[in-house]
């Protein structure tokens, strides 16, 4: 696995996105505030801290700019937002987001639902969006993503074939991404299939198009199924502090991986993430102030780390003896 300045996995935390679209309470500016700071504080690198949709569909994030401006001034955070549509990505460039994420659901029906456009006109959404980052001097130029939303099966249509989900995801390569994602969507992916589905996407667009993942733990095998992708070499996991989010479009889905639970076992099994578990625990403070009665997931939390656990980057080398 590459290291990133001395970070072998990315966890991208995706709360104040994906966690608080799910949930009928609005949090307010100041906490969403206070949890990025934290979180970043804590050593998380990066932060899906939005979306641009607009305020009626999911009033949640109608403060969205705010938060991106906010979010700008903490040094080293790479500042993350999901745009549906050209519209949306033209407000996510005028805020100055570090990173975009198109989602593209290979369930055309999820598609309708969640974006209300075929799979042909997201593509050219965007083919729009590709074009507007270009016309950006190159230091302005976001990251973009297109994510293969509901890659894993659909709660509308169920599977989908393998020939559909390898030609969008050539679709959003041709169309001007510089990679696609996978996304568990409704929680139906397992082990076997999280490795098969890299190896069919990665066998369609290259290994440096597919780094990440967002993955789900409705079922109750979203750390597994992060341990299987981080066996295929990605290097890139979302996650949501707490386990908040899910997809208000997709009936039946819930319970993003835990944040905390995630950077436990990653750091276990000797793997850098550049977070401080304590300092990530203590940030659910704020959201169970800021939402009180939201339910928060979590066994870290809970039990705690084992006696005498130690971060991965404060390991010392194992001598071989002769």
């Amino acid at each position: 696995m590459s290291a990133m300045d001395g970070i072998d996995i990315l966890v991208s935390e995706v709360g104040p996105r994906d966690g608080l679209q799910s949930i009928a309470p609005i949090m307010p500016i100041e906490a969403k505030k206070a949890w990025i700071t934290a979180e970043a504080a804590a050593g998380v690198r990066e932060i899906e801290v939005g979306s641009f949709v607009p305020a009626r569909i999911l009033p949640q994030l109608a403060d969205t700019r705010e938060v991106v401006t906010h979010a700008l001034t903490i040094p080293g955070l790479t500042v993350a937002v999901l745009v549906p549509n050209a519209r949306g990505a033209e407000a996510a460039l005028e805020a100055g987001a570090h990173k975009i994420t198109l989602p593209l659901s290979v369930s055309e029906t999820h598609s309708l639902r969640n974006l209300r456009r075929t799979h042909a006109q997201v593509l050219e959404e965007a083919r729009a969006i590709a074009g507007m980052i270009a016309a950006l001097p190159t230091e302005r130029r976001p990251h973009f993503e297109g994510s293969l939303s509901t890659a894993f099966g659909c709660t509308l249509e169920g599977a989908i074939p393998d020939a559909q989900i390898a030609r969008l995801a050539e679709g959003l390569m041709a169309a001007g991404c510089d990679e696609v994602g996978l996304s568990d969507t409704t929680g139906f992916a397992d082990p076997a299939a999280v490795k098969r589905l890299i190896a069919l996407v990665r066998g369609t667009v290259g290994n440096a198009a597919l780094t990440g993942i967002h993955l789900h733990n409705t079922r109750g095998l979203g750390l597994a199924n992060a341990l299987a992708a981080l066996e295929c070499g990605l290097t890139t996991l979302d996650s949501s502090l707490g386990g908040l989010g899910g997809c208000p479009f997709a009936p039946g889905a819930s319970g993003n991986i835990v944040t905390e639970d995630l950077v436990f076992m990653l750091e276990a099994m000797g793997l850098r993430t550049g977070i401080d578990i304590d300092r990530l625990v203590a940030v659910r403070e704020i959201l169970a102030a800021a939402v009180p009665g939201e339910p928060l997931y979590g066994f870290i939390p809970d039990a705690g780390v084992p006696l005498g656990f130690n971060r991965a980057a404060d390991r010392q080398p194992i001598k071989e003896v002769a």
